[in-house]
């Protein structure tokens, strides 16, 4: 079906990632006339202003909102959304990506919008914790550490994220979790617990690499206390899609679970640091956000697909660098 006439609201987060918007907001207007339909333009001013723009639009009975920017303004547009009959696009422009990634949309603008265009749109499934929404992951442990450690430091981009991930690492314990599943109980000292509804972080690094977010489930990752050596190979685990096998980590599907530690601490939803009390439940809520997506999926492959996605991603940056055309 054509989007001819369609009306969307883009929203561009000035602030995501590490690349300066005054060379994309004029492409994205060029690309947008060519997709002959009927849009505005907003930009957000700070935190929680792009979920006040998508709830706008919903309201407005806009049939599209696009999100330009990161994981955190892409969860502010989808909660915004939730339940309505608005669709999300995503225009990834971030330092993460994971939710753009996960359902393969290119960190591209061409190729990003191209994929709005099909007019494909499936009904994703979110979780919260304790009420909070999340639509990658949401996490307590070692990455909730790091996360307060970026906010705090306000500054982006991956070697950020490693800086501030070796400096946290060395002062780091891992905590004690109980999670209750059902009638089930495990009792955990843990180095980290994320609670997956899509498959990885962002930058493909694969945490649950056989999650979906249309199968009205979480993937509950438990990530066991080890050393230096079993934490490096969880890290190798994580970028060849290897993850399943690594002894250290159990993974539970569920629709819901409790996870209960001794104080409360840090946490983060989408990669964005928030605090949480010692008992938080989580859920999944199935098909409450209309998303496009790609027409077609693609079976996720240990090491191929991994390998796949880094070979895309260094054509698109060969790509970026070289002179654009209209």
């Amino acid at each position: 079906m054509s989007l001819a006439g369609k009306k969307f609201l883009l929203i561009i987060n000035p602030a995501s990632g590490t690349v300066s918007k005054h060379r994309i907001v004029p492409r994205l207007y060029r690309k947008m006339l060519r997709m002959a339909v009927d849009f505005d333009i907003a930009f957000s001013r700070g935190p929680g202003h792009v979920h006040e723009l998508a709830a706008e639009a919903a309201e407005k009975s806009y049939y599209g909102v696009i999100a330009c920017g990161g994981d955190g303004t892409v969860n502010e547009a989808a909660t915004g959304l939730i339940g309505t009959a608005t669709a999300l696009g995503i225009v990834p422009t971030g330092s993460g990506n994971g939710l753009a990634r996960h359902i393969g949309i290119p960190i591209d603008i061409d190729l990003s919008l191209k994929i709005i265009a099909e007019n494909n749109i499936i009904n994703a499934d979110y979780g919260t914790a304790n009420g909070v929404p999340f639509f990658c992951t949401f996490g307590v442990g070692f990455d909730a550490a790091v996360s307060e450690r970026c906010a705090r430091e306000n500054r982006r981009g991956a070697l950020m994220y490693l800086k501030n991930s070796f400096t946290e690492y060395i002062k780091f314990h891992p905590e004690e979790y109980q999670i209750r599943v059902g009638n089930q109980i495990l009792t955990e000292r843990a180095f980290l617990v994320v609670c997956c509804n899509a498959s990885q972080y962002g930058n493909n690094a694969f945490i649950a690499p056989q999650a979906s977010i249309t199968d009205g489930a979480l993937d509950f990752v438990i990530v066991h206390a080890g050393n230096i050596f079993t934490q490096a190979a969880m890290g190798f685990d994580m970028l060849t899609g290897l993850i399943k096998k690594n002894s250290y980590i159990d993974v539970i599907r569920a629709s819901e679970a409790v996870i209960t530690r001794k104080t409360d601490g840090a946490a983060h939803a989408d990669g964005d640091s928030v605090r949480m009390p010692a008992t938080i439940e989580v859920k999944c809520h199935p098909g409450k956000l209309r998303l496009f997506a790609p027409t077609e999926g693609t079976r996720f492959k240990p090491v191929v697909t991994p390998a796949r996605l880094f070979l895309r991603d260094i054509g698109l940056s060969i790509r970026h660098i070289l002179p654009q055309w209209p």
